[in-house]
């Protein structure tokens, strides 16, 4: 299944793809997408729905965040073996976790908007993984049965924040805008292999960033288990697994987003975004 949420700011309503890819009004039938509202069980509440008995939303209009919320949006740092030779960093020995704010959460077309004092803001397409059942102590084995479906995020990352500042990275991670979700949450059924999808990004329609997820060094089901160790994850939470090479970071010189520059980013079978950097008022 591929689900979203359509509709203005604070008005979206859940919605489902049908086979011609119209979108079908789900409000009527479950309350939105977050939380438990995307746990295994409730997926398979939607499943059970004759999707042509639905309305079909002839404009949908604006395409929101396929989440209205997420109780945590972790991410995992240096992933991608190319990506940490461009950073200049050794590949890491155990997966690099970190959080960005919850409020980072936007549309998939929204636009990005440069903080005050920004310098060094920064794109990272990546692959998201949404939990769907509580989990702890979950080995790698059994991982990917927890995982309730996947979606394209861009990472949005002020580096001068991050790295430059004391402290920890969440600060150069968590502006608003910061995380673009969707359009869709692809449910797990439809993504057998997490780790052989292209994703890329391009910048003013210069492609920058053109990789696959086989090229991460800990992939989905390490990462889940792995996590599950420290902590319980819960139904709804996101995890950003990395991004590849081609971040304006590791570019020589360094390029930095400027307000009117395009992002366009999608992952294979996941769906594409576009934002344009704006400066904040």
């Amino acid at each position: 299944m591929k689900l979203l949420r359509f509709g203005p700011v604070g008005e979206e309503k859940p919605g489902i793809l049908d086979a011609e890819g119209n979108v079908r009004d789900l409000s009527g039938k479950v309350a939105d997408f977050a939380g438990a509202g995307v746990s295994l069980a409730a997926l398979d509440q939607i499943r059970a729905i004759d999707v042509n008995s639905l309305p079909v939303v002839a404009n949908p209009g604006r395409i929101g965040s396929c989440l209205a919320s997420v109780p945590n949006f972790y991410c995992i740092g240096l992933n991608y073996a190319k990506h940490a030779a461009e950073t200049g960093a050794e590949p890491p020995k155990e997966p690099i976790i970190f959080s960005k704010s919850t409020s980072v959460v936007s549309g998939p077309n929204d636009p990005v908007i440069i903080p005050r004092e920004s310098l060094k803001t920064d794109w990272e397409v990546e692959l998201g993984v949404i939990i769907g059942r509580e989990t702890l102590y979950v080995s790698e084995e059994d991982a990917l049965d927890h995982v309730a479906g996947y979606c394209t995020i861009n990472d949005v990352s002020e580096r001068a924040f991050q790295i430059e500042m004391g402290g920890q990275w969440i600060k150069g991670k968590s502006a608003p805008t910061f995380g673009p979700i969707g359009p869709w949450m692809v449910t797990a059924d439809e993504v057998p292999n997490p780790q052989n999808l292209r994703l890329s990004l391009s910048l003013n329609d210069e492609v920058v960033q053109d990789s696959n997820t086989d090229d991460m060094i800990f992939g989905v089901a390490k990462i889940v288990s792995y996590m599950s160790r420290f902590m319980k994850l819960l139904p709804g939470d996101i995890i950003a697994t990395g991004t590849p090479s081609g971040v304006g970071m590791g570019m020589k010189p360094q390029r930095f987003l400027r307000p009117g520059d395009v992002m366009e980013l999608g992952i294979e079978g996941l769906g594409n975004q576009r934002q344009i950097a704006v400066a904040a008022e």
